[in-house]
């Protein structure tokens, strides 16, 4: 009996002492910050864990960056090759903010690849102010377009094994640089090697040389062994952050990398790295708030026949790419025109009201007049959207750097119709594609709507038509 009771006696104070712990620990936990997991308000926007990200909306310019899928291939790497002292410039680019946008992203995926440990912070090349059409003028730093900051936090994440130099300080600043220079008794430019990928990995022939690379998983093998071998064969000293290797990659391999190869995860958040400068963001602000205000006014209008409902302040966006570094082959402006105003009449825009995209004014009059006799439809651009010290800011941005405008307005607008192959409406579509299903969403099907953004375009060839684009450009 005296048992009986000690056993009693036991197992009360037992659940006593466990909801003594439970009552702690929720009042301990309850006051402490909540720091693992950064929130999209956090300074950073950059979510470290897999859990709960697969339903963030990743279409917009302000999305956080999720890092765990690029975390996860920069560990794997870490753990079966790296190469100290072996250091990428993802300098060699030009054009407008796609191209740029994903010459970068693509360099930073064949470093990773290549066993990187060291990135100079890319610089960004500008093209002249007379002559669209010539792309290759001074370089500006990666703020030109992106957040620094941002870049350096979320690749400090995501890859803490890849050091980051500054471009601004030349290629001095990388260590060992400056010595191995004085050493050799050449310019540090000098011992820049530039490289193309495609060489590396296997023959491929009957390949056309604008595919993209079908041998990315033979690169980093290939590649390390090309550098074992140009030591033996020349007597060189082995890499190291003592004898650094710096490695650029040649013009136009932008559209290297068949993004969906590292799986739908790491597509659709690869290109958070490049996040569009604050100041960019805030002009795009105003214009979409401007957008919705007269949006809203014109709702009473009429929705073409189509039956269908839409926001009261929702928008069209419209990317017109006739300007005159446009290319002869592309779709001309009545081919863009007439594709976008069948559009605007299936989708119910008639009478509503579009954000045009376009850096040709005497094309954007044009169009302004075409679609206002023959839809109803009230075109505004940036300039009219803006007022005072706004439109100061705004006309003071360069031509590129108004594009971003441009770009994250129209990612915001509620049906988009651009035209392929421009690789600024293409991004623009890919990255609004994301809204699907979010971390999974499934590749753009080419050709086609998703009911959120239509492209212009002939899709019969898949060099001569650019198609390649569609599977080497990271949303």
């Amino acid at each position: 009996m005296f048992q009986r009771a000690d056993t009693r006696r036991a197992v009360t104070l037992t659940i006593c002492v466990l909801a003594l712990l439970v009552i702690w620990h929720n009042q301990i936990f309850r006051e402490l910050p909540r720091t693992s997991r950064p929130t999209p308000e956090s300074p950073t926007h950059i979510h470290s864990q897999p859990d709960d990200t697969a339903a963030i909306d990743l279409s917009g310019a302000r999305a956080p960056f999720i890092s765990w899928p690029l975390r996860r291939l920069c560990t794997e790497q870490a753990e079966s090759a790296l190469v100290p002292g072996l250091v990428f410039l993802c300098d060699n680019n030009s054009g407008g903010p796609g191209n740029i946008r994903n010459y970068i992203l693509t360099c930073l995926r064949y470093a990773i690849e290549a066993g990187a440990t060291g990135l100079q912070i890319p610089r960004i090349r500008t093209r002249s102010t007379k002559d669209k059409a010539d792309l290759f003028k001074e370089y500006q730093p990666l703020s030109y377009m992106f957040s620094e900051p941002y870049f350096r936090a979320a690749l400090k994440e995501a890859c803490p094994h890849i050091a980051l130099f500054p471009s601004e300080a030349g290629l001095e600043a990388i260590p060992g640089v400056a010595a191995k220079a004085a050493r050799e008794n050449l310019p540090a430019e000098r011992m820049v090697r530039l490289v193309t990928p495609k060489e590396y990995g296997g023959t491929r022939g009957g390949c056309d040389s604008r595919d993209p690379n079908r041998h990315t998983d033979r690169f980093g093998n290939a590649f390390r062994a090309w550098m074992h071998q140009l030591v033996a064969e020349l007597g060189l000293r082995p890499t190291s952050w003592e004898n650094p290797m710096l490695v650029r990659l040649s013009w136009g391999v932008l559209w290297d990398w068949p993004v969906i190869r590292d799986g739908p995860e790491f597509a659709a958040t690869f290109g958070g790295l490049l996040r569009i400068r604050e100041d960019i963001l805030e002009l795009a602000d105003r214009i979409v708030q401007s957008m919705r205000g007269l949006a809203a006014e014109s709702s009473g209008s009429t929705d073409g026949g189509t039956g269908r409902s839409r926001p009261n302040d929702a928008f069209l966006g419209v990317h017109l790419r006739t300007e005159e570094d446009a290319l002869s082959q592309w779709p001309t402006y009545v081919n863009q025109s007439s594709g976008y105003f069948y559009m605007v009449k299936k989708h119910g825009y008639t009478g509503g009201v579009a954000y045009l995209a376009s850096g040709g004014e005497k094309e954007t009059q044009r169009f302004t007049k075409d679609a206002g006799e023959r839809l109803r439809l009230a075109v505004k651009s940036k300039y009219d959207l803006v007022q005072g010290q706004a439109l100061e800011k705004l006309r003071s941005l360069s031509w590129d750097e108004q594009a971003l405008v441009d770009f994250s307005v129209l990612l915001e607008s509620d049906y988009f119709v651009g035209v392929s192959p421009s690789s600024f409406s293409i991004n623009v579509a890919l990255k609004r594609h994301l809204r699907k299903e979010g971390l999974y969403t499934r590749p753009w099907r080419v050709g086609a709507s998703d009911m959120r953004s239509w492209l212009v375009g002939w899709y019969n060839s898949y060099w001569d038509d650019w198609l390649f684009m569609f599977d080497g450009m990271w949303p």
